[in-house]
Parts: C-alpha cells; structure tokens; sequence
C-alpha cells in the first residue's frame, strides 16, 4: 500500500484502499458535513413555516423530513455547486427540495407493501408513528412540495432567459431521476428481485435506478446551477455515478455487519427477505473491493478540479468507511 493510500481524512477512519491524490488529508470532513446540514436543517425549518399547516399531514410529513439522517444527497448538492463556483439561494432551495424527494422515497419505501419496516432515523417509521394511510399521504405530499419549491422562483422577477433554462433542466433532471425511468422503476425491481437469481449487472442497475440516480441529480443539479462548463458536468457524472454505485454497496454490507444502533435501523433484513445484494453475489470481501475501486474511479473524475474539489473528495472516501 503506497503512502497516500494511508492518509487519513479528518473526522473520518483511514481510508484503505484509496490511492488518489486528491484526497486532501487536512479537509475537516466532519465540521463540513455538519455546517451542511445546519444549514439544509435551517432551511427545510424555515420551508416548514411557510408551507406547513397545522394538521396530521403536516405532522407526519415534518415528523420523517427532520429526523435525523446523513443528508447526503441536499450535502453534495452544495458540495457540486462550490467545486465549479458559489453556492447561492438557488442552489440551497434545489438541494432542499432534493431532501424531501429522498425523504418521501424513504417513508414509501419502509410500508408493509414494500420493505416492511419499524425503524428509521433512529425512530419508528412514519407508517407506526401514524398508519399506513397517513404515511402514504405524507410521502406523496413531500414528493409534490419538492417540485412546488423547485419551480418557486427565486431573485428579480427579471430572471434572465439563460437562468430559466437552467432551472428547468434542473426540474427535468431531478424528475426523471426520481420517477418511472429512476428511482421508483429501482425500487420495482429491487422488489422483481427478492428470491431470485441475478447478475452483477443487473443488480448494477437496480441501484444505479433505484440509490444512483437522484444521486447523480443532486450533483449535477448543484453544478449546473452554479454555472458549470460541459466538461465539467462530464467530469462530476463520472463521480456521482461511481459513488451512487458505490454507496449502495455500502448500505448492502452494512446490512450484514453493521450496528443497528448507530445506523438507526435494523440490520440482517436483506438476508431475511433473500433481496439481491453485493455480498449475497460477490462476498463480503469482493464488495468491500468493488466499493473501493468505484470509490477511485469517482476520485479521478474529480482531478481536474483540483482542491476546488476538497469536499466531494472526502464525501466519497466517506461513504464507503460510514457507519450508518
């Protein structure tokens, strides 16, 4: 193992098996990632008070969108957006709206007609906390606040032809990626696949469609919104496709190995449904592998971008040593 494949990434363990030398050792990941959610916390609070009436729909809906999770997604959002320029109002609404998206998918996700489960976050799914209904409204009630924060308007009301062009791709991005050709058509398949035998490719699409793409949405979303060149979208979807990938592979080991309670949720129910996963294929070992030459892969694509690229560096070397 070379030096650099030693280095270690401030708030978070060594990061074995990664040799790239964009990896900023000094980065504080930690104070990063939480800077980032106080402010995605700040301003999903302040949509709440705007948006939100008083009434069991909006209880349910707030109660699963401010639990705490990894904000992940609404985190490299931003982080895309800093790498080729600044973070705006614009970007921060985008990777807000991006948040309620996941959240929903989450609350449909854990119904006893799909994964079935008690817990997440830490706290009972939205479907104890209230019933199955209610959490079937409050997922399809976020899914649509997203888009109605999207399309809201943010600046002069003079915003230039170029910008609303911009922000309609990002609508059009982000709707796909979530939507019959993305993640619902991942979650249909991820479902198609319980009991039976399939391939590493097809199992690569199901979490491409089902993790990857509004992952890969949420850093393209950012970029563009911040004036991105197409070199530089390449560049990030190369990165965003990897650790999208990547990323599941993580969540499939954790399954296996992890702490249920600092992930927050059970663990072992992939093997107890018989769902294809990256160890029930390849083994733990093969996985930890795949994960970490996805993870170089990603950390490549971002060399062109220098230390500009510091955060989503670490947030990649991050996702693969999480332990939630």
């Amino acid at each position: 193992m070379t030096p650099m494949a030693r280095r270690k990434v401030k708030g978070n363990h060594n990061v074995s098996g990664l040799t790239n030398s964009i990896l900023n050792p000094d980065f504080d990941l930690t104070q990063y990632l939480n800077h980032k959610r106080g402010m995605v916390s700040q301003a999903l609070n302040d949509m709440i008070q705007a948006h939100f009436s008083q009434s069991r729909l909006a209880s349910a809906m707030q109660y699963s969108l401010m639990a705490s999770g990894k904000r992940l997604r609404p985190v490299l959002c931003m982080a895309a957006a800093e790498t080729v320029g600044e973070l705006t109002p614009d970007v921060i609404q985008t990777a807000c709206a991006i948040e309620m998206i996941h959240t929903y998918s989450l609350i449909h996700d854990d119904l006893p007609a799909m994964d079935d489960d008690d817990l997440r976050r830490g706290k009972p799914t939205c479907h104890i906390q209230y019933d199955d209904a209610t959490a079937i409204l409050a997922g399809d009630a976020l899914l649509t606040l997203a888009f109605e924060i999207l399309s809201d308007q943010i600046g002069p009301p003079d915003l230039s032809a170029r910008n609303a062009a911009i922000r309609l791709r990002v609508i059009h991005l982000i709707a796909k990626a979530a939507g019959h050709n993305g993640m619902i058509e991942g979650q249909m398949r991820d479902m198609e696949a319980e009991n039976a035998v399939i391939t590493l490719d097809a199992l690569k699409k199901i979490h491409y469609l089902k993790t990857g793409a509004l992952i890969e949405a949420s850093v393209v979303a950012g970029a563009l919104l911040a004036g991105a060149d197409a070199r530089s979208i390449g560049q990030l979807k190369i990165y965003a496709h990897n650790i999208g990938l990547a990323f599941q592979v993580a969540d499939d080991i954790l399954n296996v190995e992890g702490d249920a309670a600092k992930m927050g949720k059970a663990t072992g129910t992939d093997a107890s449904r018989n769902k294809a996963t990256y160890p029930g294929l390849l083994g733990m070992e093969k996985s930890r592998q795949f994960a970490a030459a996805l993870i170089n892969n990603a950390l490549h694509a971002l060399e062109i971008f220098g230390n500009k690229a510091n955060s989503l560096a670490a947030i990649a070397a991050y996702i693969i040593k999480r332990k939630r």
